[in-house]
């Protein structure tokens, strides 16, 4: 992607697909099953009663929180720089799941409770983006190799903008798109959006090399990614089930119907028809009360 030889004070070579387009194909399959989830519950947030909301909501933050940071870390598993190993700070690879998943919540919540109305959505989709693209940076900030990381400005700013108008997109979406089909799309839509952010940020970056081959901090990818990203993977599956059998289907309350579909109201259970009572019994009972 960039850079010369692999040597003391030049910049390194990169390679951003070492695995070829299998990290790029996974990376982009996890963010639409995130960003799948995370508009499903956002959605549904809408359509339940007010205490119910909170939890609709987080659950829809902390599933896309996770399909984003989990799609970061599957991409840098096909990341490479000639001539130095990569080894991650787990505190720090933490913390950016964190990051993730609370601005993403917070752009949410934004959303869940004030509607679609613009400044909502350019509020809510602005937070949400800076916390993906803080998410990133934070992500590579723990990265730990023999060189130092150095970034093209103009092109970070633009990553920003790419995951700026990506949230605020994903946002209008799961306020506005009703039916499965327009979801599915959406979440496709989303998925390329957040993965072209991710490596629309690699192309900023360049790796000055630093002599010297000491012992790097952090820990090994197959020993910190691989294990690490099991949970945000479990758990996304689990949100799935939620959603896919949601307490609300089973009480008959469903929001797929067809648009301009009018439901129909239950009727009233009948009211119970008592005997009448013989007119002896009718005066006593009328003289009691």
């Amino acid at each position: 992607m960039h850079g010369t030889d692999a040597v003391s004070g030049g910049y390194g070579v990169i390679n951003g697909f070492s695995y070829g387009l299998i990290t790029p194909l996974a990376a982009y399959l996890m963010a639409c099953l995130g960003g799948a989830l995370g508009l499903r519950c956002t959605t549904r947030s809408l359509l339940v009663e007010r205490s119910w909301r909170p939890g609709w909501l987080a659950l829809g933050a902390t599933a896309i929180g996770s399909g984003i940071w989990t799609m970061h870390f599957i991409a840098m598993m096909g990341f490479s720089v000639a001539g130095s190993p990569l080894n991650y700070d787990k505190r720090i690879t933490f913390a950016s799941l964190g990051v993730a998943i609370v601005m993403v919540g917070i752009g949410i919540f934004i959303v869940g409770y004030r509607g679609s109305t613009p400044m909502s959505l350019v509020t809510g989709g602005t937070i949400t983006g800076l916390g993906v693209a803080s998410m990133h940076y934070l992500g590579m900030a723990g990265m730990r190799l023999h060189g130092r990381i150095e970034y093209d400005t103009k092109i970070v700013a633009l990553s920003v903008v790419v995951a700026v108008v990506a949230a605020t997109a994903a946002l209008w979406a799961a306020v506005s798109i009703r039916g499965f089909l327009p979801a599915v799309g959406a979440s496709l839509v989303m998925g390329l959006a957040v993965t072209g952010m991710h490596y629309t940020a690699m192309a900023a970056v360049r790796v000055r090399m630093v002599g010297g081959l000491g012992r790097l901090g952090g820990d090994e990818p197959t020993t910190l990614l691989a294990p690490l990203l099991v949970g945000p993977v479990v758990f996304l599956v689990l949100a799935g089930v939620v959603v896919m059998f949601d307490p609300l289907l089973v009480m008959g309350n469903q929001d797929w119907q067809k648009p301009g579909e009018v439901r129909r109201p239950v009727p009233a259970p009948p009211r119970p028809v008592w005997p009448a009572r013989p007119p002896w019994e009718e005066a006593s009972y009328q003289r009691e009360r």
